[in-house]
C-alpha cells in the first residue's frame, strides 16, 4: 500500500447495510460485530464504499472463521502453527451449514459480564504526558472496573505525577531506575491482585478490555494472555509503513493457543515467541512470576532495546506453559508519526531481539537462537533488500538499514560475558512502598 495516509474506519456489520458514509480516500477498515473484532481490510479510494452484498459476504466469512475457532465441536481451540496462524478446521460452507448467521455472531459477540476486580492493570510510562493522559482516560471508562490501576513512572524526575493526580482512583509508583523491565517488575511487586495486565502509555484501551481479560482467565485455564493491538491512526507515511510494511502488531482475529507443540515446532529456528502478541496488551497470573521469575532487566526499552515480553513467553513455554491469544481484548496503539522515530524504534526492536536470543540460548541451550542470529536474520536482510530495491515501498530501505544497525548492535551481547551471566530476578516479594501515591 503505497499511500502516505489511511483513514482508520470502523464498521459494525451488525448494523451496517451499506457503507455510504465512506469517503474516497485510502482506508483501513476494521470490521466488528458489536464489540467483537472480526477482521480488517485495507482499500484504496476506488474500492470504496462497500456495497450491501459485499458486507454480507464479509460477515459470512468472518462468522465462519469465528465459529470454527471458538466451537469445541468444530475443533477449537485452534493451536498456533509454525507461521503463527490457525490451520483451517473446515470449509466455510460446512461451518455455516444449518447455522443462522446473525444468531451465530450474536452468540459469539455476547459481551462479558465477568468481574475484573481480581485484575491489577500496570501502565509503565516515561515522559509521555499527553499520551499517558489518554491512556488513563480509557482505563477510567472501562465497562468493568479493574481491581486497581498502577502507574509506574520511569522518569527520574517523576514527570507523570501531576497527570496521575487527575486520576485519584489510580495508584502512582515512582521507579527512577531506567528500564521498562525494571518498571514492569516494580508494577508486579507493588500490585495486589491475582491477574496482572500490562498496557503501554501510547495506547488507548477498548471499553471492554479488562472484562475480556477477566473472561479469558475464567473460561480458559490459562497462565498467560495476549490480545489484539489495532492502529489508532494512520495519518503519516511512517505510521502506514509500520502497519503495512512491518506488519504492525499482528492481524489475527481468532483466538490461538501457543503451547508446547508450537514451541517445539519452531525451536530449531529460535522459537517464534514474538508472534504470541505484544507487551502493550498482555496479562499473567501472579503464579507465573513465582514459577519462572520476573522480566529480565537486561532487556526492554532503556536497556537492550525490547523483547523482554517475548523472552518471558519463551521461558514459560520452555517449562511446559502456554499462552492464549484472544482478540476480544482490544487496545489501540499510536504508532510513531515520523520516520526518525520509526527508525529508532525498529533499530531498538532488532537490537533487543538479538539480545533476547542470546539470553534464551544461555538459559536453555537451544541452538536455534544462535542459528537465527547468524543465519536466518542475514538471509532475511538480503531478501528484504532485493525486494525493496525493485518493489519498494518508499521508506523500506531506510527501515531495513535500521534493522541491520540494530542487528549489528545486538551482536555485542554475544561477547559481553558478564552481561550474559546475569539472570532474571526471581520471586515477587513486595518491595517497600516508597514513592507510592494513592
Amino acid at each position: 500500500m503505497r499511500r502516505e495516509r489511511f483513514e482508520v474506519r470502523h464498521i459494525d456489520l451488525a448494523d451496517a447495510d451499506n457503507d455510504s458514509e465512506a469517503d474516497r480516500g485510502p482506508a483501513l477498515t476494521i470490521f466488528w460485530w458489536r464489540d467483537l473484532p472480526l477482521g480488517a481490510r485495507a482499500s484504496l479510494g476506488d474500492e470504496l464504499p462497500y456495497g450491501t452484498s459485499q458486507l454480507r459476504q464479509l460477515a459470512a466469512e468472518y462468522a465462519a472463521a469465528q465459529l470454527q475457532a471458538r466451537s469445541i465441536g468444530l475443533g477449537a481451540p485452534l493451536r498456533a502453527t509454525y507461521e503463527g496462524q490457525p490451520k483451517p478446521a473446515l470449509l466455510l460452507e460446512t461451518a455455516l451449514e444449518a447455522q443462522n448467521l446473525v444468531e451465530v455472531l450474536d452468540a459469539i459477540a455476547a459481551p462479558s459480564s465477568t468481574s475484573a476486580q481480581n485484575i491489577s492493570v500496570v501502565v509503565c510510562t516515561r515522559d509521555r504526558g499527553p499520551a499517558l493522559s489518554k491512556c488513563l482516560g480509557s482505563l477510567a471508562t472501562q465497562s468493568c472496573t479493574p481491581g486497581e490501576v498502577v502507574v509506574v513512572d520511569n522518569s527520574p524526575a517523576g514527570n507523570a505525577r501531576e497527570i496521575c493526580r487527575q486520576f485519584p482512583e489510580f495508584r502512582y509508583v515512582h521507579e527512577p531506575h531506567a528500564g521498562l523491565s525494571r518498571a514492569r517488575n516494580t508494577g508486579v511487586q507493588t500490585s495486589r491482585f491475582d491477574i496482572i495486565a500490562f498496557t503501554d502509555d501510547d495506547v488507548e484501551a477498548h471499553p471492554g478490555w479488562t472484562s475480556e481479560i477477566a473472561r479469558a482467565f475464567v473460561e480458559r485455564d490459562v497462565e498467560a494472555f495476549t490480545g489484539l493491538v489495532l492502529p489508532a491512526r494512520l495519518d503519516t507515511a511512517a505510521q502506514c509503513s509500520f502497519q503495512f510494511t512491518i506488519g504492525g502488531f499482528g492481524s489475527t482475529f481468532v483466538p490461538l493457543t501457543f503451547d508446547g507443540r508450537f514451541f517445539e515446532e519452531t525451536r530449531p529456528s529460535g522459537a517464534h515467541v514474538w508472534k504470541i502478541g505484544a507487551g502493550a496488551n498482555m496479562a499473567f497470573r501472579r503464579s507465573v512470576f513465582e514459577r519462572i521469575g520476573l522480566f529480565d532487566e537486561r532487556l526492554g526499552a532503556g536497556a537492550a532495546g525490547c523483547s523482554e515480553d517475548s523472552e518471558l513467553w519463551y521461558r514459560l513455554l520452555a517449562v511446559g506453559g502456554a499462552c492464549l491469544y484472544e482478540p476480544r481484548a482490544v487496545v489501540f496503539h499510536h504508532h510513531r508519526r515520523d520516520w526518525s522515530g520509526l527508525r529508532r524504534q525498529i533499530k531498538a526492536y532488532m537490537k533487543g531481539h538479538v539480545a533476547a536470543l542470546v539470553t534464551q540460548y544461555d538459559k536453555f541451550g537451544d541452538r536455534g537462537n544462535i542459528v537465527r542470529i547468524g543465519k536466518q536474520l542475514p538471509v532475511y536482510f538480503a531478501k528484504a533488500f532485493v525486494k525493496a530495491l525493485f518493489e519498494g515501498p518508499p521508506g523500506r530501505l531506510g527501515i531495513l538499514a535500521a534493522e541491520i544497525q540494530g542487528w549489528l548492535a545486538g551482536l555485542q551481547f554475544l561477547l559481553r560475558f558478564g552481561w550474559r551471566r546475569r539472570r532474571p530476578p526471581m520471586g515477587i516479594a513486595v518491595t517497600a512502598e516508597k514513592g507510592i501515591m494513592r
